[in-house]
């Protein structure tokens, strides 16, 4: 499993969704799996990369939390958590994801 997140300089929200990531793979048993940030300085590269909003977290070049219809943007994003709006998914979602995302990769590799 390969996590990046796509970001725009300076953004608020990296350093707490960095944090977030590496508590929810370490309790998932997800260590050793590789985290990268990727800066995205303009608009073209963030409409190649998918970046929907600083930040837009990638897992294995998916995004988990899009929205339908969502245009790339270098704006900043809001997630939808219990709490309300916020600029980086709670723990408890970046869990769901990482495990559902887990699932899938034991699943396809028991399949081959």
């Amino acid at each position: 499993m390969k996590i990046e997140v796509l970001v725009v300089p300076d953004c608020p929200n990296q350093h707490l969704a960095a944090e977030r990531l590496r508590q929810a793979l370490g309790e998932a048993g997800l260590s050793t799996t590789g985290l990268t940030t990727r800066v995205i300085a303009d608009q073209a590269e963030g409409e190649r990369t998918g970046l929907t909003g600083s930040l837009t977290i990638l897992v294995d070049g998916r995004d988990p939390f899009a929205e339908s219809g969502a245009a790339p943007s270098l704006s900043c994003r809001l997630y939808r958590t219990p709490d309300g709006p916020a600029g980086v998914p709670s723990l408890d979602q970046l869990r769901q994801v990482l495990r559902a995302a887990a699932d899938t990769l034991s699943g396809f590799s028991q399949s081959s």
